[in-house]
């Protein structure tokens, strides 16, 4: 397998909702969100748009971009195309579901998963193409992509569809765990390859889009402790890919970098994170269970700066953007931290909710979603 080929791939989100003792508790004091702290913005950021999909309720919903567009979903069955640049729809229906996943697109093909396992697949005008069932609830955003359209459900079961037809394809199952956590563990195409997803457990796998099987697989870290909740040790959020470089990050882990064509750990350092990563080819950056962000050196591994300026806020999975890394937090606020040393360089403010989701980057105009289902734009300069 060669994935040699520079891939771009959003990242997505993951968050925990099991309670635990390791988990957000307003009963622990440790646990008080950090209050926010003036300064003085250098990053000139300016809101263009508000648009709305309908609220995420108990799940999380992650918007998409492909060039200038905006897909995004909501808990009542909205699904919507919007232009980035005019927060104005491109199309707009609702599938007859209650859905529990954000969607996933090529840009001419949409799907979204739903509480019972169905998945609609809609065409380049938001019309209903065809619906497929998986074996379980699916609580990540679909791939669309290389002719398939690839779900995955909550006990980590990958099941890929034809795109056009929606025939069954291939089952991939992964070794099953006595405990995971409730979460959106997202996928990632690593070209036209193979499919990149951890695992509950730890395990890390690059599985054969042609016919599910795994070219190789990995421990990102193992199981430790006595009890099976402090045993947990799932992967979080979807891998990154850059280059032939890709990584994943564990609760109550390890943040590890493998070669992507072989599965061969290239650096791993001790982290826990209930949501998930960003990489570029210079820095991996993601906030841990206590949302503290850190940046690490891309090729080493080397810790590069930590802010602690957030601790307790339940910051999102970052996005990188220039010179920034963004994060969303419980309240809405979006954070763009300084990729250098890991300042405060801009700061703006939503509806208030959390933002789970990373923020994604269409064109030149930056898109979060809320959990109360607002769209917001925002173009730095």
């Amino acid at each position: 397998m060669n994935l040699l080929k520079r891939y771009a791939v959003p990242v997505a989100c993951a968050f925990a909702v099991l309670t635990m003792a390791a988990c957000s508790s307003s009963k622990d004091e440790r646990r008080v969100p950090t209050p926010l702290t003036e300064f003085k913005p250098v990053l000139d950021v300016q809101q263009t748009w508000k648009s709305s999909v309908g609220k995420a309720g108990r799940y999380l919903f992650s918007p998409v971009a492909v060039g200038d567009a905006i897909y995004a979903a909501g808990a009542n069955g909205s699904v919507a195309k919007i232009d980035a640049k005019t927060g104005n729809d491109i199309w707009r229906t609702k599938v007859k579901s209650d859905l529990s996943s954000g969607v996933g697109t090529d840009g001419t093909l949409t799907a979204v998963g739903a509480l019972k396992g169905q998945v609609y697949v809609l065409g380049p005008d938001g019309k209903e193409l065809w619906k497929g069932t998986a074996p379980g609830e699916i609580l990540s955003p679909p791939l669309v992509g290389n002719g398939l359209v690839v779900v995955r459900t909550i006990d980590g079961q990958i099941v890929a569809f034809n795109a056009q037809t929606g025939e069954q394809r291939w089952v991939f199952r992964n070794r099953a765990v006595p405990l995971n956590l409730r979460v959106s563990a997202g996928m990632t195409f690593a070209g036209d390859a193979a499919v990149l997803a951890g695992f509950p457990g730890g395990q890390f796998a690059a599985i054969n889009i042609q016919n599910g099987d795994a070219y190789w697989q990995t421990p990102v870290s193992y199981p430790k402790g006595v009890t099976e909740v402090e045993r947990i040790n799932d992967v979080t959020g979807p891998p990154t890919l850059v280059g032939a470089e890709t990584c994943a990050v564990t609760f109550q882990g390890q943040l590890g970098c493998f070669d992507a064509n072989s599965g061969r750990a290239l650096w791993e350092k001790p982290f826990s994170s209930t949501s998930g990563i960003a990489q570029d080819d210079q820095v991996v950056v993601g906030g841990d269970d206590w949302s503290v962000v850190t940046a690490f050196d891309a090729t080493s591994g080397k810790q590069l700066w930590r802010n602690e300026q957030l601790k307790s806020r339940d910051v999102s999975v970052p996005t990188m953007l220039g010179r920034a890394a963004v994060v969303g937090d419980y309240k809405g606020f979006v954070h763009f931290l300084s990729r250098d040393d890991g300042s405060f360089i801009a700061r703006m403010k939503t509806d208030g909710s959390a933002i789970t989701a990373a923020p994604v980057l269409a064109g030149d105009t930056l898109v979060v979603q809320t959990h109360d289902g607002d769209l917001y734009g925002f173009r730095p300069r």
